[in-house]
């Protein structure tokens, strides 16, 4: 909740004081601009909204890393709508900061829910994964994380990422290993997000790093 928290409020920090210059900046998730893949972003954490107000699956069955599975979530035709329908909501958008007062008011919204909720509480998220709540939340500091470094860097900005969602996506990338490299060097290396003259996945040889399924935008032209 914590790192949650922090990524929350520090992305919408940054998409409320975006320009309309910036908006239409290119991102490395092509062909999101800048616009897009706030939209994108900021679904992602309306989605925990979402599944809290379906009904519990009885127990988990996924985890934090088996959420990241090659399967069909990462099919061309699921992708197809993630990317289109991300396009499509952005060209609708009312101004610059549109996201960014639509990130605040879904946190302020969710945030005490989330409160309320028990340790044990199971979701069932939109790929048919049941998990612990908990762990569905990590995957969204991994969201919120990965993407606010393809937002920064996209701005020409230095990383926003607050230190509480680093230590949850490295440890999600490397448990209790060490990468050998500084972690945001060694986060951007394990998902695709390398600046020139970093070390790139080469680096990470005998880490013990965890590979995840994110439609790597080095890769494939997407973002998680």
């Amino acid at each position: 909740m914590a790192a949650l928290r922090a990524e929350a409020s520090r992305v919408t920090g940054v998409l409320l004081g975006l320009t309309e210059e910036e908006v239409v900046r290119p991102t490395r998730c092509a062909p999101w601009d800048v616009a897009a893949l706030a939209v994108h972003t900021v679904g992602a954490l309306h989605r925990v909204a979402s599944m809290l107000d379906e009904v519990a699956p009885e127990r988990a069955l996924v985890d934090a890393a088996g959420y990241y599975t090659p399967d069909g979530r990462m099919s061309a035709e699921t992708d197809e709508e993630r990317v289109s329908g991300a396009v499509e909501a952005a060209a609708r958008r009312s101004d610059a900061g549109e996201m960014g007062r639509v990130c605040e008011g879904v946190w302020r919204e969710l945030e005490p829910r989330l409160a309320k909720e028990a340790s044990d509480r199971v979701v069932l998220t939109r790929h048919g994964d049941a998990m612990l709540l908990t762990d569905f939340l990590v995957t969204r500091v991994v969201e919120l994380a990965l993407h606010g470094l393809d937002l920064a860097d996209a701005l020409g900005r230095d990383p926003w990422t607050s230190p509480e969602a680093l230590d949850v996506v490295a440890r999600l990338l490397f448990g209790e290993g060490d990468p050998g490299v500084p972690t945001m060097t060694a986060v951007r290396a394990a998902t695709g997000r390398v600046l020139p003259g970093d070390p790139g996945p080469e680096a990470l040889a005998g880490s013990g790093v965890r590979v995840l399924t994110l439609g790597r935008p080095d890769a494939a032209g997407r973002g998680v």
